[in-house]
Order: C-alpha cells, then structure tokens, then sequence
C-alpha cells in the first residue's frame, strides 16, 4: 500500500504546483488589466490587455504541462512498484519450487 500512498502524493503535488502556478498568473491578469485602465493611450490599452491575454495562455499551458508530467511521473512509479513487486513474488515462487524439489530428491535419496 505504500506505493499507492506514494503515487497520490506525487499527484497531490501536481495538484498543489498547479494551483499556485494559476493563482500568480490571476494576480499577474489583474494587474496588467489594472495597468490597461490606466494607460492614457488606445494602443496602451490595447497592449497591456494583449499582454494579460497572453500571459495567461501561456500560465494556462505550463500548468497543464505541469500536471501532466507528474501524472506520468506518478504512473511511472506505480507502474515501477508493480513490476518490482511482480518480480519478487516470482523469485520467492523459484526459490519455494527449488527447495521443493530439492527435498523431494532428499527423500527419494534415503528411500533408496
């Protein structure tokens, strides 16, 4: 269980990156929009709102590639754990089926 404990944590960082990642760039938005309704000029205005536009796209983007990547990450460790753990169950399955064996030639060896 502790991999899937592991794997929410990863997730939930994503998650907690992703929120801080948007919160600043809505801070940024109002300011550069507050900035916009200052600006004298149309071509100010213009500007500075273009700006906000894209600004927040690009937050927008980088946050999505954000939690996208610790999914994977998070997928990749849990697909990691699954694989170990498949691959220590089937070494303790050999080495059960090696002393089987090797007991069974024990008795054979004394009966004869």
């Amino acid at each position: 269980m502790a991999e899937t404990d592991l794997d929410a944590v990863i997730r939930g960082i994503g998650k907690t990156q992703h929120k801080a990642l948007m919160a600043e760039a809505r801070k940024r938005h109002v300011r550069l929009m507050g900035l916009a309704a200052k600006a004298k000029t149309k071509e100010g205005k213009a500007r500075f709102k273009q700006t906000a536009k894209d600004m927040m796209g690009l937050a927008s983007a980088a946050a999505r590639r954000l939690q996208i990547t610790a999914e994977n990450a998070a997928d990749s460790y849990a697909r990691a754990m699954k694989n170990a753990l498949e691959e220590i169950k089937a070494t303790e399955a050999k080495t059960s089926a090696a002393k089987t064996k090797a007991t069974k030639t024990k008795a054979t060896k004394k009966k004869a």
